[in-house]
């Protein structure tokens, strides 16, 4: 039988927190933070995360939690706000290799279950091949990366290096958003996450697309969180601006929505009708189950959240798990 797989599950890694305490450039960022989600969401966010603490370090806790949500196989990758864009080269490199080893050791005691991810310092195009290679080294399936990072996006040619090594090695790339470049318009209700990731997700993979990332890179394995934000639902929008304007077809060979077809998406999109578009847009073999374990903008009930979209029998399987193990090792 199939294992159900969890391809969005994050681990906390106080060893990376322990590394920047005290760091000029984390007191900055921290009060960007503050000042970006608002302080009726920081008041959420710390008992939020303090109470999940014991779920994102202790492998038994967390594996009795995948029991009760009959979760055979988790993806980890590390809580995004490990990525600190910040960090300056020797900082970062010390980061992205605590980083890579303590989620390798952390997966390691259960590795029938836990397969994991590492980290990129996009900050630093020039780290970034390094790091990839590192995370491999650790026995990490790939690695982790944000939507952009300070003053380049992922359309940026300082990255070719690194779609081109990841594609070399089969690397798996997690694309998931940290923060938001909409800046004080979300200040509020939680917006920077409610509306930010979504949207982060969607400039990302229009970055990939419109460039021609992935004309030269048709073999990138990579996953995007939160169903791709809101790009597979409105593609449309994209085809038609890529046929009816010379300035936006020109860096990509195909209409944008073929391209969908060649990436991978969680579910997690909190809806079921969504979902099913989701699956319509992309395919059912190009989505995988996504919690977003074990934080409050996941879902408790990932298996239940994927029943409620009705779908048929082959392509609930699929999702559940078929899809995602041809993307981890075999037994």
């Amino acid at each position: 039988m199939t294992p159900t797989v969890d391809v969005h599950a994050h681990v906390l890694l106080p060893e990376v927190d322990a590394l920047v305490a005290g760091h000029p450039g984390l007191a900055g960022a921290q009060a960007l933070d503050a000042r970006r989600n608002g302080p009726a969401a920081l008041a959420v966010n710390g008992p939020m995360v303090r109470e999940r603490i014991p779920r994102l370090t202790d492998v038994a806790v967390r594996l009795a939690a995948m029991d009760a949500q009959g979760v055979d196989v988790q993806l980890v990758s590390p809580s995004p706000s490990h990525y600190h864009a910040w960090a300056d080269e020797e900082t970062a490199e010390k980061l992205y290799r605590l980083a890579n080893e303590a989620t390798a050791a952390h997966c390691a005691q259960e590795p029938r279950r836990l397969h994991g991810l590492g980290l990129v310092p996009l900050q630093h195009p020039d780290q970034a091949t390094h790091a990839l290679e590192h995370a491999l080294d650790q026995g990490l399936l790939g690695v982790e990366i944000s939507s952009h990072a300070p003053g380049r996006e992922l359309s940026d040619p300082a990255y070719a290096a690194l779609w081109r090594r990841a594609e070399e090695t089969g690397a798996i790339l997690f694309l998931h958003p940290f923060g938001c470049t909409l800046d004080e318009r979300l200040d509020q209700w939680y917006l920077s996450n409610v509306v930010g990731q979504p949207t982060e997700n969607a400039v990302a993979l229009s970055h990939l697309i419109f460039s021609g990332v992935l004309d030269r890179h048709p073999e990138l394995r990579l996953i995007a969180a939160h169903g791709g934000g809101y790009l597979p639902t409105h593609i449309g929008r994209s085809d038609h601006a890529w046929s009816a304007r010379a300035d936006v077809g020109a860096g990509c060979a195909h209409l944008p929505s073929s391209y969908l077809k060649r990436l991978y998406f969680d579910s997690l999109v909190h809806d079921p009708y969504v979902l099913r578009e989701l699956i319509r847009a992309v395919g059912a073999d190009r989505v995988l189950l996504g919690s977003d374990f074990p934080f409050d903008m996941g879902t408790e009930d990932p298996l239940g959240a994927l029943r409620a979209a009705r779908l048929s029998d082959a392509d609930f399987h699929a999702v559940q798990g078929g899809n995602a193990a041809a993307l981890l090792p075999k037994e």
